[in-house]
């Protein structure tokens, strides 16, 4: 069941990708979790007095969706993060539905490192959120 991908079978071009949005509960996990009481997330009053007009997502728990898509479908079980690059180009808000795509756009066989493009989208087509995966496999 949870039996990690070969390299050599991993394939530049490649995609994979989940979708989800995010509600009350999962900001206020996150925000626990994290220790981000930014007001901007967990206060309604504050957020409206912003450019936003009302609360947004924190932007790392929406990039989050690049690890749940490497870790269990591209590259997959066994995936090991090495380094990301992130660049927030929207604010998400509650409710939004987004879909995360990662795409395999290098590979360094000496190193079993597999390079990726993601991007995640809202409902309106928007890339919210953009950056690069570095990761490799476990073994």
């Amino acid at each position: 069941m949870f039996e990690p991908r070969k390299f050599s079978d991993i394939k530049i071009g490649e995609r994979a990708s989940i979708k989800r949005s995010y509600n009350e509960r999962d900001v206020e996990l996150f925000i626990a979790v994290s220790q981000d009481y930014n007001p901007i997330h967990c206060s309604e009053e504050y957020a409206k007095t912003t450019r936003f007009g009302r609360r947004i997502v924190p932007g790392l728990l929406t990039a989050s969706m690049i690890s749940g898509v490497l870790g269990t479908k591209l590259p997959g079980y066994g995936t090991i993060y090495m380094s990301q690059e992130l660049k927030f180009h929207y604010p998400v808000y509650f409710g939004d539905e987004l879909e995360c795509e990662v795409e395999v756009i290098d590979k360094i066989e000496a190193k079993k490192i597999i390079i990726l493009d993601a991007r995640i989208k809202n409902n309106d087509g928007k890339i919210v959120v953009s950056g690069k995966a570095i990761v490799m496999l476990e073994s």
